[in-house]
């Protein structure tokens, strides 16, 4: 049966932006609003990624954060979008997430990614002696179901609080080796489809047809997240934009920092390269009026048929960004039948 945009659970990853101008004390405030006004529109989940090293995202100890959203919030969904497990023990990571479930019964998701969310050199410098360990990122999910299931009770080494604990496991990834690895462990699967777009189909055809049923989960449960920006006018959400496209210049050109203020114009900010470039990453942005966005949301989720769709903002203004949101969630209310 097909499912359309209103038959689906809508959710939001969080990355944090450090906003210039603001403290790091506003920016964590200001995510703390958004997730309460999230709760109040009626998302499902709220999660907040794993970054390091970074002048523009304050999302390094993603575990104090979730605990600090779900501690502010009441009945939403909070989790990792995602903890990095090369950076972290499986044990630690199961403790940590065992107490987040013990605090928030019910409302704890826990994803996974095998990247290091940061440059190499600060990767080495999480790692300490450890070398490349993604290689691992298998059998770390294996000993961190092992920490969490009652079975390990007669083990030496034991997750207290964890074991016992119903934390569902989430694969994240953005290549095709996640998805079968997804597949294979019979988990629900994220795919990063806001930075890796054309690998979305592939992704979805491998874990649906190679999906093997677990204790865990009966059926595929597929989720993308997707970048989008909305507001009441085309020309306003255009203008919101300005700010990731002021953020991806500083990438491009070495100058990162924190996420600026939009600006009315890009003339004089970019030269015709850097325009054309990030005009052919804007085909894979929601992008404009929420009539717009309905449209291309609703033609998005009619072709690739997701289980539940995942929106990311990097807008500078918390309250156009809680607007988003909202007008975003307006589109999969169910329109009421009349006489």
């Amino acid at each position: 049966m097909s499912k359309s945009i209103q038959d689906i659970p809508l959710s939001i990853l969080d990355l944090v932006p450090i906003t210039e101008g603001d403290s790091i004390e506003t920016v964590l405030k200001n995510t703390l609003r958004v997730a309460q006004h999230a709760e109040k529109l009626g998302y499902h989940r709220y999660w907040v990624a794993e970054h390091h090293n970074s002048l523009g995202l304050a999302c390094s100890a993603t575990v104090v954060l979730v605990g600090y959203i779900a501690g502010g919030t009441q009945t939403i969904r909070v989790g990792s979008g995602g903890i990095m497990l090369p950076n972290h023990a499986p044990l630690v990571v199961a403790e940590q997430f065992g107490t987040l479930a013990s605090l928030y019964p019910d409302r704890i998701d826990l994803g996974l990614g095998r990247a290091p969310g940061t440059d190499p050199t600060t990767a080495m410098a999480l790692r300490r002696n450890n070398s490349d360990l993604s290689y691992s990122f298998p059998e770390d999910i294996l000993a961190m179901q092992t920490y969490f299931s009652t079975d390990n009770q007669t083990a030496q080494v034991r997750a207290i609080p964890g074991e016992g604990i119903d934390v569902p496991i989430w694969i994240l990834g953005s290549s095709n080796d996640s998805a079968r690895l997804a597949a294979r462990l019979g988990l629900p699967y994220a795919f990063a489809s806001h930075f890796a777009p054309t690998l979305l189909s592939s992704a979805i055809e491998i874990y649906r047809k190679e999906f093997n049923p677990s204790q865990y989960l009966a059926q595929p449960y597929m989720m993308a997240c997707v970048y989008l920006v909305t507001a009441d006018t085309d020309e306003e959400a255009e203008r919101l934009m300005t700010s990731y496209y002021q953020s991806v210049l500083g990438t491009i050109s070495g100058r990162r920092g924190p996420l600026k203020a939009p600006v009315d114009t890009m003339n004089g900010l970019w030269n015709e390269e850097e325009k054309a470039a990030l005009e052919q990453m804007n085909r894979h942005i929601f992008l404009g009026g929420i009539e717009q966005v309905k449209d291309d949301l609703s033609q998005f989720q009619e072709h690739f048929q997701l289980d539940e769709i995942m929106i990311t903002c990097q807008v500078y203004d918390p309250i156009a960004r809680m607007r988003s949101y909202e007008l975003v969630k307006s589109i999969s209310v169910k329109e009421e039948l009349t006489a």
